[in-house]
């Protein structure tokens, strides 16, 4: 049995969630796109402009933050990029919006701390991205260790590599941010992990299977519990961002049990 450490992949795959649950994280444009065309006229003629047309629209405010139907569609396009998403289907417009008012909740209480040392670096940008290439399953399959197999995947999925690499850098933000906020101070007991081996890792191997010794797993074992612990302050965390808040969602399509007909007041189920 291949034991594994599911930390940093916990947190980076679903912000929502534990975290991440999270975390999936969406810059919003605040824009609306505005088009005139003009009639064709003769040289005396003065040319007029057609009545403006909005290519996008606002389906979501969160704490004066706009949220944008694209902004939806760009989240749906990039959860390709997901490892927490294998096996779980299309990404819902719903769903994409919970993801996205959690993260526009994030995103600016960091702001609101200046946590100048979340910022990702470069190498670690880079670092993330070739592991995305070598280990997305998505990506194995269509060789995107390569770059003409990752310019084929990125075409395929509507998306550029820069695009990508914003994507990375602001989840990596938001997954230093976490680990220097909420791991400190947090320790592990030996009793803790002790139990952890007996009861929860040994009973999944089959009789006959070797064990690894308690020795060997320690150090994964006390990742796992310290990442259980940091889930729970952090779902707290972001309820309390929630309740604070004021989310307001403008497309009752959108709007889940929670937030309907108390949108505005700052509740946002997940």
């Amino acid at each position: 049995m291949n034991f594994t450490s599911p930390i940093r992949s916990t947190i980076s795959t679903g912000i929502a969630t534990g975290m991440v649950r999270m975390w999936s994280l969406v810059i919003c444009l605040t824009m609306a796109g505005i088009t005139a065309s003009s009639a064709q006229t003769s040289s005396t003629e003065p040319q007029t402009a057609a009545s403006a047309v909005t290519l996008d629209r606002v389906v979501a405010v969160v704490n004066n933050h706009a949220v944008l139907s694209s902004d939806l569609d760009d989240e749906i396009r990039l959860s390709v990029l997901d490892p927490g998403r294998g096996g779980l289907g299309v990404l819902t417009r719903k769903r994409a919006l919970e993801q996205l008012v959690a993260r526009a909740l994030i995103q600016q209480q960091i702001r609101q701390e200046d946590e100048q040392a979340s910022d990702p670096s470069q190498a670690e940008v880079d670092a993330r991205l070739v592991e995305i290439r070598k280990e997305l399953p998505a990506c194995v399959r269509q060789n995107c260790a390569s770059d003409a197999g990752w310019s084929s995947f990125l075409t395929a999925h509507g998306l550029t590599p820069e695009r990508v690499e914003s994507y990375l850098r602001y989840r990596l933000e938001i997954l230093n941010f976490i680990e220097r906020r909420f791991r400190q101070g947090i320790r592990i007991t030996q009793e803790e992990i002790d139990v952890y081996y007996h009861d929860t890792l040994t009973p999944q191997y089959a009789p006959g299977e070797p064990i690894p010794t308690l020795d060997k797993v320690s150090p994964r074992i006390e990742e796992i519990l310290l990442q259980q612990k940091v889930n729970v302050l952090f779902d707290d965390w972001l309820e309390n961002l929630r309740k604070q808040g004021n989310v307001e969602v403008l497309d009752p399509a959108l709007e889940s049990p929670d937030t309907q007909g108390g949108a505005g007041s700052g509740g946002e189920s997940e």
